[in-house]
C-alpha cells in the first residue's frame, strides 16, 4: 500500500484557493459512501445537490482522476476531498479492498492505455518515411525563407509608421502553419504582442532563427537540433526514453499551470539532487482542465529522464519512476542558490548556447523581496533583480512568506527581469507564489 499523502502533499494538487477550501468541506466521512482503496487506487462516492452520488476515483502513481461531476476543474473539490479523507487514516477509507466496476473499468482502461504506449512499435517503411521527412524540410524552408523577406520589407517599410499600418502577422503566421513550422508561426503571432520598442529585437531574432534553419545542416549538432525544435520539429517521447536517460532524485522546484482557448499547459521545474541539472517538464490538457501529470512542490522523487537534444539542453521527458513523490529531508528540502549577479551570468550563458531562450530557471538565495512602485526587486544588500511580474497576489504572498528576512526564491530569470515561482520559509517549507 502507498504511504499516504500528508494534507500539505494533497492540496498542492489543488488548481486554486477555492478548490482547495471546497475540498475540505468533503474531507469527513460524512458526504462519502463505499470509500476504499488498494495499492495503486482509491474510489468512493460522494452524495451532492442532486440524487446519484458522484463517483470519484484516484489513480495514485501519476497521478489521475475521474469523476462524475460537471466541474471543469482538474482535480475536482471531490477528488481533492477523497484524498484528504484517505490522507486522515485507514479509518474513513480502509486498506485492500476491491474498487467497484465502475471504478475498476476506469482504471483497466487506464492500464490498457499505458501498455499501447509501451508496445513494440511497428517499422514504418523507411524510404516513404524518409520522403516525407524531406517533404516537410522543403516546405519549412520555404517558409523560412519567405518569413526573411516579409521581415525586410516591414523593417524597410519602417518602424514609426508600424501604427497606422495593418498588421500582416496573422496572415504570415498561417503561412507559417502552412509550411509546417509551427514554431516560427507562434513567434510570429507573438510579435503583435510586443511594444514598439521591442520589435526591432524582435525581428532580428526571428530573422536569425529562419536564416539558422536555412543553413541548418551546415550547424553543429547539438545548435542545429536547437534550431530545429525552435522552428517546430518535434521528437517522439518514446524515441527519447528509448536513448540515454539521466537516473536522479529530482526536487520538484516549481509548478505553474497556463491556458487560453485551446488548451491548458503545465510546467514543471525539477532539479536533479546529485547532478544539481535542471529540468523542465511539459503536460498538456483539455481547455479548464488541469493536465494528469503532477508533482507537488518541494517533494524528491526518483526518475528517469529523458532531454530533449540541443545546446542548452533543459526540456525533458518523464521516464521510469523508482520511487513516488516524498517529502525532502531536512537537508535537501531548500535547494542551493546563487546571488542576483550569478543568475545574471548564469542567464547570459544561457544565451550564449541559444540565443532565443528568454528565461533560465534559477534559484536566488538569501534574497528579499523589496517592494516599490509598478515593480518590485529582489535582492541580496549588494545586487538587486527587477521582477518581471507586476504587483499582485503572488508577490504579496512572497513578501508575507519572507516577513523581511532572507528566503531563497525559485524563478525564471531573463532579459525582462525575474518571475518567481516558488519561495522557502525558514522552516524550508515551500509555497507557491503564481500570480
Amino acid at each position: 500500500m502507498e504511504e499516504r499523502w500528508s494534507t500539505e502533499h494533497v492540496l498542492s494538487l489543488s488548481p486554486d484557493a477555492a478548490s482547495s477550501k471546497a475540498a475540505g468541506k468533503l474531507s469527513g466521512p460524512g458526504p462519502w459512501s463505499g470509500a476504499g482503496c488498494n495499492e495503486t487506487a482509491l474510489w468512493g462516492a460522494c452524495k451532492g445537490s442532486g440524487s446519484t452520488p458522484y463517483r470519484t476515483v484516484v489513480e495514485l502513481a501519476t497521478p489521475a482522476y475521474q469523476c462524475s461531476c460537471p466541474s471543469r476543474k482538474f482535480p475536482c473539490k471531490h477528488a481533492l476531498g477523497l484524498l484528504l479523507l484517505w490522507s486522515g487514516g485507514a479509518q474513513a477509507v480502509p486498506d485492500g479492498g476491491e474498487p467497484p466496476e465502475w471504478a475498476g473499468a476506469w482504471l483497466t482502461g487506464r492500464q490498457e492505455r499505458a501498455a499501447q504506449k509501451q508496445a513494440p512499435r511497428v517499422e514504418a517503411d523507411p524510404v516513404a518515411t524518409r520522403r516525407r521527412a524531406d517533404r516537410r524540410a522543403s516546405r519549412v524552408a520555404a517558409g523560412a525563407q519567405e518569413l526573411r523577406l516579409r521581415l525586410a520589407d516591414r523593417v524597410r517599410h519602417g518602424l514609426a509608421d508600424l501604427s497606422t499600418a495593418p498588421s500582416p502577422w496573422e496572415e504570415v503566421a498561417a503561412r507559417m502553419v502552412d509550411a509546417q513550422a509551427p514554431g516560427l508561426a507562434s513567434r510570429v503571432r507573438e510579435l503583435e504582442e510586443q511594444k514598439d520598442e521591442e520589435l526591432l529585437a524582435e525581428y532580428a531574432l526571428l530573422h536569425l532563427l529562419a536564416t539558422a534553419y536555412e543553413r541548418v545542416d551546415a550547424l553543429p549538432a547539438e545548435l542545429a537540433a536547437t534550431v530545429r525544435a525552435r522552428v517546430g520539429f518535434s521528437t517522439d517521447s518514446a524515441e527519447l526514453l528509448a536513448g540515454p536517460t539521466v537516473r536522479d532524485r529530482w526536487l520538484v522546484l516549481g509548478v505553474r499551470d497556463s491556458a487560453d482557448e485551446r488548451l491548458t499547459t503545465r510546467r514543471l521545474w525539477l532539479r536533479g539532487a546529485k547532478t544539481g541539472r535542471p529540468a523542465l517538464l511539459l503536460a498538456f490538457g483539455r481547455p479548464g482542465q488541469a493536465p494528469d501529470l503532477a508533482l507537488p512542490t518541494g517533494q524528491l522523487l526518483e526518475a528517469e529522464l529523458a532531454f530533449h537534444p540541443g545546446a542548452r539542453p533543459l526540456r525533458a521527458v518523464l521516464g521510469t519512476r523508482h520511487t513516488a513523490p516524498a517529502p525532502a529531508d531536512a537537508g535537501e528540502a531548500v535547494p542551493p542558490g546563487v546571488s542576483p549577479a550569478q543568475a545574471l551570468a548564469g542567464y547570459g550563458e544561457a544565451v550564449a548556447d541559444d540565443p532565443w531562450v528568454e528565461s533560465w530557471p534559477t534559484v536566488l538565495t538569501a534574497v528579499i523581496p523589496v517592494p516599490g512602485q509598478g515593480r518590485w526587486q529582489l535582492t541580496d544588500g549588494s545586487e538587486a533583480l527587477t521582477i518581471k511580474t507586476a504587483p499582485g497576489p503572488g508577490l504579496w504572498k512572497l513578501a508575507a512568506v519572507s516577513a523581511g528576512r532572507p528566503v531563497t526564491v525559485f524563478g525564471e530569470c531573463g532579459h525582462r527581469g525575474f518571475t518567481p515561482v516558488t519561495v522557502w520559509d525558514e522552516n524550508g517549507r515551500a509555497t507557491g507564489v503564481s500570480q
